[in-house]
């Protein structure tokens, strides 16, 4: 297989510096917003378990909600709510989101579960 034959168009090579911009908000609704910058906290901030933000500055799912949401506790509540509800869906009976986040050794799932909070929350409007 030739590369001429897979490559068609240029390639975007300008690189992305984390942390320079903040990101911008693909979804229309506030509560989605805050999931999607609360997810890119924990991607690019890291991610932690057992409190809400630890010596390194990681987050954990409710932390990066937190500091995303920028002191809004009603936008910091709704998403809250949104996240508990899709994390109910895929694992069932859960007490808390910050009892989901601690029961994980890592942040695979906690950030997947943010996404998909992110989804939907954006499929209802919020």
């Amino acid at each position: 297989m030739d590369l001429a034959d897979v490559v068609t168009g240029l390639l975007d090579t300008v690189p992305v510096v984390i942390g320079t911009d903040p990101l911008p908000d693909l979804y229309p609704t506030p509560v989605a917003a805050l999931l999607q910058r609360a997810h890119h906290q924990l991607l690019t901030g890291g991610w932690c378990k057992d409190a809400l933000v630890d010596e390194d500055g990681a987050r954990c799912m409710l932390g990066a909600i937190r500091i995303q949401a920028r002191g809004d506790s009603g936008l910091e509540a709704d998403a809250a709510a949104v996240l508990l509800d899709a994390i109910r869906r895929m694992f069932g009976d859960v007490d808390s989101v910050p009892s989901f986040n601690d029961a994980h050794g890592s942040a695979r799932v906690p950030l997947r579960m943010v996404d998909q909070a992110a989804h939907l929350a954006d499929a209802r409007g919020l």
